[in-house]
């Protein structure tokens, strides 16, 4: 019996090569479209206010612990804020689409850093604060947190896969549980560091993406309630004595002034308050604060909020949330108005964590929230964390230039 073997035809493309043609020229004119004018304006000008708020509270410090030199950490934050435009430049000139296929590979590369920074006896793993989050060259410029890539890995890994789920995504094996175990892994590494902030901005980011890619509706609202069970019992856990990891956190948190942690854990919470209440409606003056002068800990990292509130006042402080606010409805104004799934969900990822971390700094700093280790996006003084936050910005501008045009009439 003869066996005949047919070679399998290729399936023809059913466009011409004429209408590939124009695809290809619309996808280009699209790409050479005016970026959103007002989210840029919004990006430089934060980037603009956390430059002279790092110069302000950094100075002290700087002058105490550089041999005089006063804008010594001004100066690396300036280095970084220019790297990071021109990153951002380049990513708007981008088609964002050409993301689509680096989303499997970043999220490899950013696990690879996370394991990396974690091996023990590890030269080039940096800790400080009891924290090893860092790898690079401790004292230089050359270090960086693999969290900070992690962030971006996650936002572009899920929006490429959710965006060709669709309808798959209602079920458990394809939009629930690949998902978790990838938020799962992360956050086992990254609170091996131990990074808990960056863990919630990541697992909350990833979340919110999964909501927004068409996961069950009931899934919501149970997630969030059992979120915030889980918060209530801990607290509740906490003051009873049966846990001690985090207690004296929770107890300095409700009560700063507490005198058997003022002067450890309750210091940086009740150093903040003072710096709050001390700037009334207008504030001391832009640089003439005091609490910076090596009382309040993290002064131009963490606890800058604390600054800004002292030397602008209420005022200053609300016109910077203010801004922030803007930043971010802009944001998800542009990604109501993407051309496509997937550059909606990057925008929907990235604003998320922008506004995540915005107000979890702002609520930690204002002691609405137990203290913990998080940066005000493009005050806090950091090179890696303002170079991806720029970057982030410049994948949003990219989206922005394909919107469709307005209909006239």
């Amino acid at each position: 019996m003869a066996l005949s073997l047919k070679k399998k035809k290729r399936r023809p493309d059913p466009r011409t090569s004429q209408d590939i043609r124009a695809e290809r020229l619309r996808y280009r004119e699209a790409a050479s479209a005016p970026m959103d004018l007002p989210f840029l304006l919004l990006t430089l000008l934060l980037t603009a206010m956390g430059l002279v708020m790092v110069l302000s509270a950094s100075f002290p410090s700087a002058y105490y612990e550089e041999e005089g030199n006063g804008a010594y950490f001004f100066i690396r934050q300036c280095i970084f804020a220019a790297l990071g435009l021109v990153v951002m430049f380049i990513l708007s000139r981008m088609n964002y689409q050409s993301l689509r296929n680096t989303g499997k590979g970043l999220m490899i590369f950013a696990l690879m850093l996370l394991v990396l920074v974690i091996i023990p006896g590890n030269p080039i793993a940096i800790t400080e604060n009891g924290a090893t989050r860092w790898l690079g060259i401790k004292g230089t410029i050359l270090r960086g947190q693999p969290s900070e890539v992690a962030k971006i890995a996650v936002v572009v890994f899920f929006s490429a896969t959710i965006s060709k789920k669709r309808e798959k995504m209602q079920t458990w094996k394809h939009g629930i549980w690949p998902y978790v175990a990838v938020l799962l892994i992360i956050s086992g590494l990254m609170m091996l560091e131990p990074h808990l902030s960056g863990t919630i901005l990541i697992v909350c980011t990833g979340l919110v993406l999964m909501i927004v890619g068409g996961i069950k509706g009931w899934l919501v609202p149970v997630g969030i309630g059992g979120v915030a069970a889980a918060g209530v019992l801990y607290v509740y856990l906490v003051l009873n004595g049966t846990i001690e990891y985090g207690a004296g956190r929770v107890i300095s948190w409700l009560n700063p002034f507490n005198t058997d942690y003022y002067r450890s854990i309750g210091w940086q919470s009740a150093q903040c308050q003072i710096a709050i209440g001390s700037g009334g409606l207008l504030g001391v003056g832009l640089g003439k604060g005091r609490q910076k002068f090596l009382y309040l800990p993290e002064e131009h990292n963490d606890c800058i909020f604390a600054v800004i509130c002292e030397e602008l006042g209420l005022v200053g402080a609300c016109v910077v949330m203010l801004v922030f606010a803007l930043l971010i409805l802009r944001g998800f104004w542009i990604a109501l108005h993407a051309r496509d799934r997937f550059g909606a969900l990057l925008v929907v990822g990235f604003m998320t964590l922008t506004g995540l971390q915005t107000f979890l700094n702002i609520a930690v700093v204002t002691g609405l929230v137990p203290t913990t280790g998080i940066s005000l996006p493009f005050f806090s003084y950091g090179g890696t964390a303002l170079l991806c936050q720029l970057a982030e910005m410049g994948i949003v501008l990219s989206v922005s230039r394909q919107m469709p045009a307005p209909e006239n009439g």
